[in-house]
């Protein structure tokens, strides 16, 4: 059994880890870290586990005693760990954080999207990031055609995301009550995640230069994200649907249907669809995830998976929600 720990237990990704890991037939969770709860049940915070799991949080972090680790702390809290404890050689630790998402000095950190990264992460990656619930989006959306040279014109983005894409706990309700019938404009055109998805598209077209412009929405709805993405091209869409065919023909979470895209089409599951449009000369991509599975914690047990050379869907076999 591969022995798991959580650092950062209170969150919503957090929630989600463990509800995946307790259901995995090859972890077993060792610790969940939340200093503040320390000595509490794990379902108390994290409801619905009543019954699945007698885990209690505690304050220790022994990175000696697990396999894996994975970091579900708060922007810039992940990176100040690191350089106060020390790394055991073998473990395997992943970020949920955005500290090691892009390419720094002393960064060696495998960029955790398995459709554009699975061979450093069967071949013995140690360190995973893994992206953000938008730029994860976006970059299944684009990624065919970065690495068949075709983002040469502007892009233009809309995303919107549920309210659990804040890092709240879950007994945090302000900003559901705040967002309860009610939709936003978080972020014009400057994200967080967007120094990320451009380090993306150019691992695979080094060319790439094109204005990126992103509005960024919060929905009313607690999980999910949606993109729409649009840009200029000469190209036909059969033969765009036949790059993107082939560029997903091995990756098993990753699909490209017909009809209409929703969240619902993906909530409760690891899935991303893509839909694929042209209207006039413009390409229309519409990419739906769940924030919370495929944009965070589903996607760290797929790189775990990768890790320690497991099949990709183990334990992420998911019940969808269709209504």
């Amino acid at each position: 059994m591969i022995k798991a720990g959580i650092i950062g237990g209170a969150g919503h990704r957090a929630g989600e880890l463990i509800r995946l890991l307790i259901n995995h037939p090859d972890v077993e969770i060792i610790w969940v870290h939340n200093p503040a709860s320390n000595g509490r049940n794990v379902a108390e915070v994290h409801h619905g586990l009543t019954g699945e799991t007698k885990l209690k949080f505690t304050a220790d972090i022994d990175l000696e005693s697990v396999d894996v680790a994975f970091c579900c702390l708060p922007k810039g809290q992940s990176s100040k760990l690191l350089s106060t404890v020390k790394m055991p050689e073998n473990l395997r630790f992943i970020d949920l954080s955005s500290d090691f998402r892009t390419a720094g000095e002393g960064n060696d950190f495998v960029y955790g999207i398995s459709e554009l990264n699975r061979k450093p992460m069967v071949r013995g990656a140690l360190h995973v990031a893994t992206p953000g619930s938008v730029a994860m989006a976006v970059e299944l959306a684009l990624l065919p055609l970065a690495k068949n040279l075709m983002l040469n014109s502007p892009i233009h983005i809309t995303a919107i995301t549920g309210t659990t894409d804040t890092e709240t706990a879950p007994e945090s309700v302000i900003d559901f009550e705040y967002r309860h019938d009610n939709v936003s404009l978080s972020r014009a055109f400057v994200h967080p995640q967007l120094q990320e998805i451009t380090d993306t598209l150019r691992s695979l077209q080094s060319s790439f230069n094109a204005p990126v412009n992103l509005l960024s929405f919060g929905g009313s709805f607690p999980r999910g994200t949606l993109i729409a993405a649009y840009m200029t091209t000469p190209i036909g869409l059969d033969q765009i649907r036949t790059l993107y065919e082939q560029y997903y023909d091995d990756h098993n979470f990753t699909f490209i249907v017909d009809h209409k895209v929703d969240i619902k089409d993906v909530t409760n599951t690891n899935k991303c669809l893509i839909r694929l449009e042209k209207i006039d000369d413009r390409l229309l991509i519409t990419a739906a995830i769940d924030n919370l599975l495929k944009g965070a914690s589903g996607n760290a047990v797929h790189c775990m998976n990768l890790l320690f050379g497991l099949h990709e869907r183990v334990g992420l076999m998911l019940k969808g929600s269709a209504y």
